[in-house]
């Protein structure tokens, strides 16, 4: 594929698109772990890997193009032209609108993900001030932990949260 400035264009939507889908699968999330559904927490994160492992192709290919532009000057090494410089060189706003779009989900998915983030926090005192409770915070009777737990980590583990 010869880098031109629309393939790189299509390449930063689809970017775009993924961006918004992980947005979508956050907030889904979210609503998955006020109703302590574990299933569904499994299942998006399943689907969060997918579209993780996309973004990540989009970006090599993208990377990839703006080398090859010949207005790049050949910058592989020297950094590569931002997305204004990409506007400013070839004249093209959807440049600057792509670059908008962009900012403005990876701030989004960066709140969402430390909002959930403390929703599995304090999910997780709840579950230790229980095991606290059951006698199992530090060490369970007969000086055997039970399966998956951490001894002095007052905190179990399962496959099967």
């Amino acid at each position: 594929m010869d880098a031109t400035p629309e393939k790189i264009k299509e390449i930063l939507e689809q970017q775009v698109g993924q961006y918004k889908e992980l947005l979508e699968l956050l907030q889904k999330e979210r609503l998955c772990l006020m109703d302590l559904d574990w299933e569904g927490v499994r299942e998006l994160s399943k689907r969060k890997d997918t579209v993780v492992l996309k973004l990540r192709l989009l970006e090599q290919e993208r990377v990839r193009l703006v080398e090859g532009l010949p207005i790049s000057g050949g910058c592989a090494g020297e950094g590569l032209l931002s997305l204004r410089e990409l506007e400013a060189k070839t004249g093209d706003a959807a440049f600057l609108t792509l670059r908008s779009q962009l900012i403005c989900l990876l701030q989004s998915i960066s709140e969402l993900n430390e909002f959930n983030r403390i929703l599995i926090d304090r999910t997780l005192v709840v579950v230790n001030g229980s095991l606290e409770t059951l006698g199992l915070g530090g060490h369970a009777a007969g000086g055997h932990a039970p399966k998956g737990f951490l001894p002095g980590k007052g905190m179990a583990v399962s496959r099967n949260i």
